[in-house]
């Protein structure tokens, strides 16, 4: 596949996930293999905290192990399938249809994941949405995000439908983040007790601004 059939694929990327939810989550390991990247972030996170989960899909299993914890949970997705599926799953739940790319909220989070989410975002879409997140984060809030290892675009694939991939380079990442008094607590590329995914866990300081 060429840079420009990769770069295509972006603009699908909502079109992909809206026709493969109920495979996607018919599909998706239930066994939580993340969750050892999941309760280092919820030690951040304070008791009875509020996360917001972007790319929520079905709210199973990642919103409803939080929720298992006594947290709040917000779920974002831009696939109406899905958000009709999270409520589905968990009634009780906040399950709101938007864009990742320009949602804004009155709330402000004490965690955000963006979990196999936030890396299907266009380089030049993550690096402005990094100040929205940073924006939506608590002092002291905490970030979990699956990017890649290296600045670049990549398709996967979800279901039989190619899918778009990007990531910033580490030192990038350390830059904007840092520029958001936001620190990078670990970046593990690759990691192999995880499906070698790559893993960007990051917190705000407590000295933060904290905006409007």
């Amino acid at each position: 596949m060429s840079d420009r059939d990769i770069s295509d694929l972006a603009l699908q990327t909502q079109v992909t996930y809206q026709r493969n939810a109920r495979r996607f989550a018919d599909e998706r390991p239930k066994s939580l293999i993340e969750k050892s990247w999941l309760d280092r972030f919820l030690k951040w996170i304070p008791e009875g905290g509020k996360i917001l989960d972007l790319g929520c899909g079905p709210a199973e299993p990642i919103a409803s192990y939080f929720m298992g914890h006594g947290h709040t949970v917000v779920g974002l997705d831009a696939s109406s399938n899905m958000i009709d599926m999270a409520r589905s799953n968990i009634p009780s739940g906040d399950w709101r249809l938007g864009d990742m790319r320009s949602f804004e909220f009155s709330e402000r989070f004490h965690g955000i994941i963006g979990w196999n989410s936030f890396f299907h975002l266009t380089r030049d879409e993550q690096r402005s949405v990094l100040p929205c997140l940073a924006n939506h984060l608590h002092p002291d809030g905490v970030l979990l995000l699956t990017v890649g290892p290296r600045d670049g675009e990549v398709a996967g694939c979800v279901g039989d439908d190619p899918i778009y991939h990007a990531s910033l380079s580490p030192e990038e990442y350390d830059s904007i983040l840092s520029s958001l008094s936001i620190q990078i607590r670990q970046f593990v590329p690759e990691d192999p007790e995880c499906y070698g995914m790559t893993i960007l866990l990051a917190q705000k300081s407590k000295e933060a601004p904290i905006t409007a």
